[in-house]
This record gives structure tokens, sequence and C-alpha cells, in this order.
């Protein structure tokens, strides 16, 4: 999952949001130098990721990408599930996306000392071209994957997938969405436990 999924699956709780945003850039046991929520949201980052690729509906999704993106197949698909929570914002969430969006930009930006520093420095890309807005829009997607292709020095053409999101998109959606149920079921599990 990406980023929107990561911080809707923290719940209400803004400093496990802000550790499940940040999670990527803290390796092995770091997470133990953060308070208890913060190090709570970079744990469940982490829970997501592991049943997330572990669970067969997602290596099913993934699979139909992995023959031409290889190892960013993943990056993709991740992308793609953001894609059909945003789209679909309204069946799980009271608060309308956009709302949402800068409600979580804000509280980045009031607590931006408690960031990474990879955080802090893609905050201003991440709130500039409202990333978790666009990925509700085929349009918004594009640009995303345009930019993942910057990221990654063009080693694969991510802007291409659009093409397989279209082919195959109500296949990937009814997998998301079947998929997704599972995963919020984990999510609160894991947090109960956290």
């Amino acid at each position: 999952m990406n980023f929107l999924a990561h911080i809707f699956l923290s719940g209400n709780n803004d400093a496990v949001k802000i550790g499940n945003f940040m999670a990527d850039s803290i390796r092995g046991r770091q997470f133990e130098n953060y308070p208890p929520e913060i190090k709570k949201g970079i744990l469940l980052h982490r829970a997501i990721d592991s049943f997330t690729d572990a669970h067969p509906v997602y290596r099913k999704s993934k699979h139909r990408l992995h023959e031409k993106y290889g190892h960013y197949s993943g990056v993709i698909m991740d992308i793609f599930y953001d894609h059909f929570l945003a789209k679909n914002w309204n069946t799980y969430c009271d608060i309308p996306l956009e709302l949402y969006a800068e409600a979580f930009y804000t509280l980045l930006t009031n607590q931006i000392a408690s960031l990474t520093n990879p955080a802090k420095g893609m905050l201003p890309y991440m709130i500039g071209r409202n990333w978790l807005v666009s990925y509700a829009s085929i349009e918004g997607l594009e640009m995303i994957m345009f930019q993942m292709d910057h990221r990654t020095k063009n080693r694969v053409a991510m802007h291409e997938s659009i093409v397989e999101l279209q082919q195959y998109y109500e296949l990937f959606e009814a997998e998301f969405t079947l998929f997704f149920e599972a995963l919020r079921l984990h999510c609160s599990e894991k947090l109960a436990e956290l």
C-alpha cells in the first residue's frame, strides 16, 4: 500500500499517522528512538507491508505486472491500490478526501520537527502536487508515475503501467476491494495489540 492507505489505516491518532507516513526511512531498530505513538505508527507500517506482500490477492494483482516491470511491480501495485482507495473514498471514510488530505498536510507541516529528513524533503512535493487527492484520477496517477520514474532514474517506465491499469481495471478494483477488507481487519487487530 502507498501513502493514502497507510495514513488511513492509522485511525484517528495523529502521532500514529506520522510514524506510519515516515516509516520507510526508519531502518532496523531506529524506531525505538521515537515516542510511543510514533513508534506504534512505524510498527503498524511494517505490519501493513508484511501483510500486503504475503497476501495471495495482492500477489495475484502484482503478478500481472511483474513480467514487464519486475521489482517495480510492487511499487506500481501499491499506487494502483491507493487509486482504488481514493476513487472509492466515500465507502471508507465520512470525511471528503480533499478535507482529509488538507488536514494531513497541515498535521505534517505543524509537526515537521518530528519528521525524518527524507520525509521533510518529500513534503513540499507531496503538498504542492496534492498527491493524496491525485491518486483518485487516472491523470493524477500518471503524474505520480512520471515522478516515480524520475526518482528511480527511469529504470522502468512506470508511467506506462497506466495501460495495464486500464486494461485490467475491473479486475484490479475487485481484487483491491477484497484485499482491503482483510487488511483493515488486520490493522484493527494490530493496533489493539500495539
